[in-house]
């Protein structure tokens, strides 16, 4: 793995301004399930968008933003699709494996999901969140899944292109002179790494804060290749943005009608999300192996190791 100065520049800034707004909202009283910590995670999305900037100022215009940072938005009707429906179709499989994992069962009425949500509450506004999904003339998970499409285009892609610009735009460009691999795996681990402070305060692992850190730094380490594959297939940090939002917005499908089991055990981020990870990253190289040798060797100068 080679990163230049800029790069560890880059993950300095990164961390000291990400892990430095989180630690400043704790100290000012904010938890996981006030109204305002979507919120904190939405400015801290930013946070690496905002050192990457800060980082190529920094280098005195050795390279300019535009081409640091990967801004192209043209990438063709192909590689479009693959960027907006790679992540639902995984998310579609994990929720297979998911069922097949022993002591799950799939339950329309989402009663698992319901108990998470209504958590708090008092029993009339929990009778009342019971009544609402079971009268939807559409299951609700059919509901969330378009719905996450749609989000992926807009509001998603736009929040996701602040990490994005970072992990797959500067730090896809200072890792260049990495393989393929060691390069996407050093960044999946410090991008799953950056997520801790909020992991610790339930996001995604709410029944294991603490195991769920190990947890999401080995999921973005699993995912980070195919983010990679994406951004150097495009040449385009946008279409990473455009995946990365989808991802955001569909990845609780993988869970919303299952019954049993752990945030660890079911669900995109625990164990059925990474076996489907796993598939789609095998599916790629056997399908892709030819065009995917060519796109490594020009992004990264090797043979697609």
């Amino acid at each position: 793995m080679k990163l230049g100065k800029n790069g560890w520049i880059f993950l300095g800034l990164t961390f000291a301004l990400s892990w430095g707004l989180c630690a400043a909202a704790y100290a000012g009283g904010l938890r996981a399930g006030d109204k305002l910590f979507p919120f904190l995670g939405v400015a801290m999305m930013f946070m690496p968008l905002l050192a990457a900037v800060i980082s190529v100022a920094l280098s005195r215009g050795a390279v300019p933003l535009r081409e640091a940072l990967a801004l192209r938005f043209r990438v063709g009707p192909a590689n479009f699709l693959l960027s907006w429906l790679l992540f639902p179709a995984a998310v579609l499989l994990a929720l297979g494996i998911g069922l097949a994992l022993p002591g799950i069962s799939y339950d329309p009425a989402m009663e698992d999901l319901v108990a998470r949500l209504s958590k708090g509450l008092p029993p009339d506004q929990v009778a009342a969140v019971r009544a609402s999904v079971s009268a939807a003339p559409i299951p609700p998970v059919f509901i969330a899944f378009f719905q996450g499409l749609l989000a992926g285009l807009s509001i998603n892609a736009l929040a996701a292109f602040g990490e994005e610009a970072g992990w797959r735009g500067l730090l896809f460009r200072e890792l260049k002179g990495s393989s393929f691999f060691g390069g996407s795996l050093f960044a999946g681990l410090v991008w799953g790494l950056w997520h801790a402070p909020l992991i610790l305060q339930g996001h995604n692992y709410p029944e294991h804060p603490v195991a769920g850190v190990f947890m999401m730094i080995a999921w973005c380490a699993l995912l980070s290749p195919i983010f990679y594959y994406i951004r150097a297939r495009t040449g385009s940090v946008a279409a990473a943005a455009v995946a990365h939002g989808t991802l955001n917005g569909v990845g609780g499908v993988a869970m919303m009608p299952l019954r049993g089991g752990s945030d660890l055990t079911v669900g995109f981020t625990g164990l059925a999300g990474f076996i489907a990870i796993a598939l789609l990253l095998l599916a790629l190289y056997v399908l892709d192996r030819s065009s995917g040798r060519r796109i490594m060797a020009k992004n990264f100068g090797e043979a697609g190791e």
